[in-house]
């Protein structure tokens, strides 16, 4: 496909739009520059943010300008989430710190050779910090219509659950000045962003009419559900985090890798940038030989080197392999290792409150991997208990330090796919 709107409608990333054929015929015509936001009210990004990121590489490699922008200064208040509360404001130099790092995580994936497509990140700090309150009601807040802004649905549910303060609910305008300030300094034409997101996306659409005249365009992405209609990372604790220090490469990949039989069509689509004939065949494959989980490999290979690149994905894969017995566990180096003892079932042992090295029997009821001691020495005897890929002959085996991953772990197997780990301290 050379039309990126057809590409974009057959991977299923346009869930609303301003005037389609006139964005069309305006991407048609030359280089159009574009915008997605990121706000610091996290210290990190995660696959929602992804994908806004990928539509925005996908607009570069049509030939087309993006522009990231992060928002050092609507950080420091945050958007009206779906949530019935206010948000917690950020010390400011928490939210300057998450600046910088989604900065870099916003830049990972946008291409700054310069030349007319070369990307941008800037923040809206820029043009907001200095910005008085005189100016902002004279200049910006008389082209919002307050029964405009009451119609939004994220204000109108806040309204309905127990009220909004100023500051959250002056956050569109903030937003729409954004665009309004990089139509200025850039010609940005076009803003990207999240369907929860559309209000803020027209309001800026709306000023820049009002202030200028001119015409400029918002596409919003669907938000990316489960086949239940469920987000991913509903809750803290689920969140798929894009940065190594919040999330381990190792649970990244097996995220990709777990996901089920009806997630992976649409998964391919919006987050693979392979063509749409190879995902197309690589549909067709899924669907005739689904236990071979080909689809599930290749998304969880793209995507994990798309973010952490090559030779992460080819540590994690070792590890992977290596849990169930098909590579070596003293390659792993630590930080591995213990990513991927905490991806599967696992226990700390204490060896001072247990007065010593206890046998392997004993760490497999510890790990969970049997019911029981008896049920251990059952499957020690009937040769299916491995410690670090090794058979366990002995039902009274105790590990030797010298067995000890890093001095720490150890890992345990029952038959061929239940496996545990055990730290040591």
């Amino acid at each position: 496909m050379t039309d990126i709107i057809d590409e974009l409608a057959w991977r299923g990333l346009i869930a609303v739009s301003t005037d389609v054929d006139d964005l069309r015929k305006a991407l048609d015509t030359g280089v159009v520059t574009c915008y997605g936001g990121f706000d610091p009210t996290a210290p990190g990004l995660h696959i929602g943010n992804l994908v806004l990121l990928l539509t925005m590489r996908r607009f570069q490699q049509a030939g087309h300008r993006p522009v990231g922008l992060v928002g050092g200064a609507t950080g420091l208040i945050g958007d009206p989430s779906g949530k019935s509360v206010e948000r917690v404001l950020n010390p400011r130099d928490v939210v300057a710190g998450w600046v910088e790092r989604i900065r870099a995580e916003v830049e990972h994936y946008l291409d700054f050779t310069p030349g007319p497509t070369g990307a941008i990140v800037v923040s809206n700090l820029e043009w907001t910090e200095h910005l008085s309150a005189l100016d902002f009601l004279r200049d910006i807040g008389k082209h919002f219509p307050v029964n405009q802004m009451l119609s939004r649905e994220v204000v109108r549910a806040r309204l309905e659950a127990g009220g909004i303060t100023y500051t959250e609910f002056s956050y569109q305008i903030l937003q729409a000045n954004d665009f309004l300030q990089l139509h200025d300094r850039y010609d940005c034409t076009l803003q990207l962003g999240g369907s929860d997101q559309w209000g803020n996306l027209v309001s800026g659409v709306d000023l820049i009419r009002r202030v200028t005249g001119d015409t400029v365009h918002a596409l919003a992405t669907p938000l990316i559900t489960k086949p239940d209609g469920t987000k991913y990372g509903k809750t803290e604790a689920e969140t798929v985090w894009l940065s190594q220090d919040l999330m381990s490469s190792y649970a990244f990949y097996q995220f990709w890798l777990n996901r089920a039989d009806a997630e992976v069509p649409g998964l391919l689509r919006v987050f693979s940038f392979r063509s749409p004939a190879e995902i197309e065949e690589l549909e067709r494959e899924h669907a005739g030989r689904p236990a071979a989980r080909l689809a599930q490999r290749l998304l969880a290979e793209e995507i994990t080197t798309l973010v952490h690149g090559a030779a992460e994905l080819a540590r994690v894969q070792a590890a992977s392999e290596a849990l169930f017995g098909d590579g070596d566990l003293r390659a792993l180096d630590a930080a591995t290792l213990a990513a991927a003892v905490a991806e599967i079932p696992s226990a700390e042992v204490d060896r001072a409150a247990t007065g010593g090295m206890p046998s392997v029997a004993d760490l497999m009821v510890a790990c969970g991997i049997v019911a029981s001691k008896s049920a251990a020495r059952r499957a020690i005897i009937e040769g299916g208990a491995y410690l670090n890929n090794e058979r366990v002959t002995n039902v009274d085996a105790v590990p030797a330090a010298t067995d000890l991953l890093h001095g720490e772990f150890l890992l345990l197997r029952r038959g061929r796919r239940t496996v545990a780990g055990v730290r040591l301290r």
